[in-house]
């Protein structure tokens, strides 16, 4: 009977010890894409820090304004001036509800069935 507990416990530890093998091997696969996921959003932040950088040089006042005296005949794009604006009593806002809306509507079913 001592014999069996012995094999029993020997192949308990092996079976654990092959169970704790295969976990490691698993955590640094895991580990490994983890460094490679935050390796490819370092790189996209640095892409995303050029492309920003880009589009505000693309983007300068003085060179859209070159932009648009170069295109002039083909675009008729005329600077802004402040008199070109309305004022904020010319907006026009929607019309205030007629009457306010105090009950409910059913629209779970018709004639108050259940669809059920």
């Amino acid at each position: 009977m001592r014999t069996v507990m012995y094999v029993l416990t020997a192949l308990a530890v092996i079976g654990l010890a092959f169970w704790a093998y295969r976990e490691n091997y698993a955590t640094q696969a895991a580990l490994s894409q983890t460094d490679k996921l935050h390796l490819e959003i370092r790189q996209s932040h640095a892409r995303l820090a050029v492309l920003r950088a880009e589009w505000a040089y693309q983007n300068r006042p003085d060179r859209l304004r070159d932009l648009a005296e170069i295109n002039f005949e083909r675009l008729q794009l005329l600077p802004l001036h402040p008199d070109q604006f309305g004022s904020v009593e010319q907006v026009q806002y929607p019309p205030a509800p007629l009457f306010p809306i105090t009950e409910g509507i059913d629209v779970s079913g018709a004639n108050g069935e259940n669809p059920l």
